[in-house]
């Protein structure tokens, strides 16, 4: 679900950003750029925890712009098949129901809600069930979008 890993990106800056804090604005622009954004491999990533190396920057020809390979740590978060979610419900109609597991948005179709939880529709409509809880595990999953906040 959560994992602790080390990965790389190519970033560009300005040249009015160089200067004696020059390392803040590239980790500022890393952090602006990387934190919320999901990817199919590694899933959404949720912190950046640190910055383990800057490489030597690279001009590019004609605008100025210094490409930095910048190697970070940051905490992702990515749910797998079979795995089993604790989340929030938050929009119940007779289709089934919405549900929020921290940035993953779930849907659970009202076909595969078993049958001892039936419908009840009204003011707040809800799924109800002898015990009055629900866990479910994950049977697939697909990324529609790159930032989630």
């Amino acid at each position: 679900m959560f994992f602790h890993i080390v990965l790389e990106r190519n970033m560009q800056l300005h040249p009015r950003h160089f200067g004696p804090h020059l390392r803040d604005k590239l980790v500022s622009k890393l952090i602006k750029d990387v934190e919320g954004t999901c990817s199919g491999r590694h899933g959404f990533v949720v912190a950046i925890t640190g910055v383990e190396d800057i490489g030597k920057g690279l001009i590019r020809e004609g605008t100025g712009y210094v490409t930095f390979p910048v190697k970070y740590q940051c905490v992702v978060f990515r749910p797998f098949k079979g795995e089993i979610l604790e989340a929030f419900v938050t929009m119940v109609n007779k289709m089934g129901f919405f549900a929020e597991a921290g940035p993953v948005q779930i849907f659970v179709s009202n076909h595969l809600i078993p049958d001892d939880m039936e419908f009840q529709s009204g003011d707040v409509p809800n799924y109800t069930t002898s015990d009055g809880s629900v866990c479910f595990c994950l049977i697939s999953s697909s990324y529609e979008s790159l930032h989630y906040l």
